[in-house]
């Protein structure tokens, strides 16, 4: 049975470390906890879990906001299906849910980034029926 869940206490976070380090492999399981809840306190972050008779298949991290360009939206930081049970629907259901979250509490559209070498994404995101819609450009702050 396929369930979605916001992870809620820091053991809940915890839980979610194995799938999110596929693709933020680059934060230490032992600063995870303490991060995540910095960016819900400061960003409006929030991190929902995919289960799938009771394991973890899929994660997403995301926030809640608005500006002048966009209105109220919902932005997803960090999208990833655990690399085992990839192509099983997950990162489609657990988009969807995100989506939902958003409308039930206001938002108008759901945005993400992607880096220009994750063209497998790319196509999942295209399957979805999103838009390319904005270049993303960054600059060091030395």
């Amino acid at each position: 049975m396929v369930e979605i869940k916001l992870a809620e206490t820091d053991q809940d976070v915890l839980a979610t470390y194995r799938v999110m380090s596929q693709l933020r492999g680059h934060v230490r399981e032992e600063d995870y906890v303490a991060q995540i809840a910095h960016q819900r306190e400061h960003d409006n972050y929030a991190v929902a879990a995919l289960f799938d008779e009771g394991v973890i298949r899929a994660v997403a991290g995301f926030r809640l906001a608005t500006g002048l360009a966009l209105g109220h939206y919902v932005y997803i930081d960090d999208l990833v299906s655990d690399s085992q049970v990839r192509s099983k629907g997950y990162g489609s259901r657990l988009m969807a849910w995100v989506g939902e979250y958003g409308k039930a509490r206001g938002c108008t559209s759901l945005h993400l980034d992607s880096g220009v070498q994750r063209h497998d994404a790319h196509r999942f995101y295209l399957r979805e029926r999103m838009d390319i819609v904005f270049f993303h450009f960054r600059s060091a702050l030395d």
